[in-house]
Formats: C-alpha cells, structure tokens, sequence
C-alpha cells in the first residue's frame, strides 16, 4: 500500500475539555443513547482503549483521528457529511468514504469494528 494514504476517522463528538466531560458522562450514564458509536466502541473514559490503539498501529496505513469540529474547520465544503465516518487521506486530501455513519454504528463492539476496517482497507483499491 502507498505511504502517501492515511486513514482520517471522524468522531461525531466536538473537541475540547467541556465536551469531552459531557461526552464521558452521556456514555457513563445513558451509552444507548450516545451518540458517537466510534468514541463508545474505541474509548474508555478519557483513554483510548488498548486493544484499539494497538489496532490502528498495526494497520499498514497511519490513521488519524478529528472530531467534527476539526474535520468541518479543516474541509468546510462537507458540511452535510454524518458522523462518525472514516475516509481514506492522500497526501492530506480527502480520496473517498471507506466507512459509511450507518456501518460504523452497526458494530456492536469492538470486535466487530475491528473486522470492519479490516474488511474496507482490504478492499480500497489504490490506484
């Protein structure tokens, strides 16, 4: 695969301390009602889980990760794009959906998320 591919997850969640409490606190106290499966499959509090950390390292292309306040601020002209949702980077521009809202939110854990990025890289053609 090219080094000049990234994958860019995007978390339907905002940056900052005070969202970050209130997301911790919305997962802690309702997780049904949470609204960004990527942030309640991935994390475990205020950390990344281990398990999924050492995931994304092991992916043959890097991954980054922004939440949507970042990823609107850096691509203003996809302001109707959902979230969470993953996309395939080169050389920092966006090059195509990988993981739909609707497929990110269908993994009911970890595991499952998982073997849906799997599925996806290996199935990305790169040209």
């Amino acid at each position: 695969m090219k080094t000049d591919l990234s994958l860019l997850f995007v978390y339907n969640a905002s940056s900052g301390i005070f969202s970050g409490v209130k997301d911790i606190l919305h997962k802690s106290v309702s997780p049904k009602t949470y609204r960004c499966n990527l942030c309640g499959l991935t994390y475990f509090g205020t950390s990344m889980k281990y398990e999924w950390k050492n995931f994304v390292n092991s992916l043959p292309i890097k991954a980054e990760f922004l939440h949507k306040d970042e990823f609107l601020k850096k691509f203003p002209s996809l302001q109707n794009t959902t979230f969470p949702i993953a996309f395939v980077l080169q050389h920092g521009n966006l090059v195509n959906k990988l993981i739909s809202t609707q497929e990110i939110n269908q993994a009911n854990n970890l595991v499952e998320l998982k073997a849906l990025v799997q599925t996806k890289i290996s199935n990305f053609r790169y040209e």
